[in-house]
């Protein structure tokens, strides 16, 4: 296994390094911003590439958008059973790791049947009665917010507004107590954190790690077991619709556990990270800003373009169930095939001017930041309503948001996040 790169200075050159060694998968390739020509190369030279050795084992790596489709779409020889994430959790046993809990399990590291029986309990939490009825609340909160914030002051925006309006959706969705919402922002945090790797959490250790996840099924167990013995008549908290769902009323604590974690990260940190990126994208386009201050309408289609630039989840992971020619590489049984989601936004030749970001992009939807197929994300469309009501909330408001210092990035490379967005608000009464 390959050693941690500590900073980018020990990075090789992207250009010059052979080709066979290149290995994408280290934290610090996003933490420091310096992905995006390591994957141009394997784009155009080797699109299906195999990296023999890493910190994380051997694995394949998909990097071109229609690759990445036709993966997505096969579940069949692609398997979600063993992991979604370059990472395996039996990874912590070559490690000497000793852990309290066995690995836990959840519906978007599942295969059909039970993926599918597992995703229809809790997907009813976002059809479209049940967004028209959350945008007034979300509005409301986002209100609050902004209103709560010092103008001409620096802050750090992914403390004060985007941990803030995610964490509390999250209360709300689970029907959570909304005085103890940063617990959801910590156990999501924590669930995607690997501390033996450094990656995460800073300083977090095993043992806080699995006493933070404990302490995240015990609660969740208390109000799991007041919802079961309660009409089912709330239409938007998950946790009821869990408890009263036939193919999910007997979870074990493992999947209980699984599919918690699943369903606060993917409510977490996918719009916690899009609501931060949008304002470093504006900021680092300042003609893109401009032409959201002649035309706010373009707030729709800007959010989209949000979502495909910041790609908040940097891949996907898929397991080989049998050999199988792909793009004329011979994946074996049991390969870890990863799908980089970062990459395939970048892709110039499905996506035009892919480098660039646009906020009136035709067809911005079209990309594919949300995977695709059995596995798409289910609560997009909450996610594109959260970032679309916040600016429009915004512009309300502000003249800009005003990048103030450089951002400090989360080590992993999975969530593709921020830590530190420092800013200053200029009111729309000031030049």
């Amino acid at each position: 296994m390959s050693e941690m790169i500590l900073d980018a200075t020990q990075l090789p050159d992207p250009e010059t390094m052979p080709i066979e060694d290149m290995d994408v998968s280290h934290p610090i390739l996003l933490q420091q911003d310096k992905w995006q020509p390591y994957f141009k190369r394997l784009r155009a030279e080797d699109p299906v590439h195999y990296c023999k050795d890493s910190m994380f084992g051997a694995y394949w790596s998909v990097t071109k958008f229609n690759d990445i489709m036709e993966i997505e779409k096969n579940h069949e020889v692609f398997s979600s059973e063993r992991d979604i994430t370059i990472f395996d959790q039996s990874m912590l046993d070559a490690l000497g790791v000793q852990r309290r809990r066995r690995d836990t399990s959840s519906f978007i590291s599942m295969d059909p049947p039970i993926h599918d029986e597992q995703r229809k309990a809790v997907q009813g939490v976002v059809v479209p009665r049940n967004l028209a009825k959350l945008e007034g609340l979300i509005r409301q909160r986002v209100i609050n917010i902004l209103d709560s914030l010092p103008l001409n002051e620096e802050f750090n925006w992914v403390e004060k507004v985007s941990i803030e309006l995610t964490t509390q959706m999250l209360a709300t969705l689970f029907d959570f107590p909304l005085e103890d919402r940063y617990k959801l922002t910590y156990w999501s945090d924590v669930a995607t954190s690997l501390p033996e790797l450094g990656i995460g959490v800073p300083g977090l250790t095993r043992e806080a790690q699995e006493d933070a996840l404990e302490d995240c099924l015990s609660t969740m167990r208390k109000l799991w077991a007041k919802r079961a013995n309660m009409p089912a008549d709330n239409d938007v908290d998950l946790l009821s619709m869990l408890a009263h769902n036939e193919a999910t009323h007997d979870m074990d604590d493992d999947m209980f556990l699984g599919n918690l974690t699943l369903l606060i990260v993917g409510g977490n940190d996918t719009t916690r990270n899009s609501i931060s990126g949008g304002v470093l994208a504006l900021n680092q386009n300042p003609a893109e800003y401009d032409k959201l201050r002649a035309n706010p309408a373009l707030i729709p289609g800007m959010v989209s373009e949000i979502i495909r630039w910041q790609t908040p989840l940097s891949h996907m992971r898929r397991t080989a169930t049998r050999d199988f020619e792909f793009r004329g590489k011979q994946i074996k049984q049991g390969d870890k095939v990863v799908m980089w989601y970062i990459s395939g936004n970048q892709d110039d030749e499905v996506i035009d001017r892919a480098d660039e970001f646009l906020i009136d992009r035709a067809n911005p939807r079209h990309h594919v930041s949300f995977g695709f197929g059995i596995h798409r994300c289910m609560g997009n469309r909450l996610a594109e309503m959260q970032l679309r009501v916040l600016w429009e909330e915004i512009m309300q408001r502000f003249q800009k948001i005003e990048l103030v210092g450089e951002p400090e990035r989360i080590v992993s490379n999975f969530i593709k996040g921020y830590t530190d967005l420092p800013v200053k608000l200029i009111p729309k009464s000031q030049p």
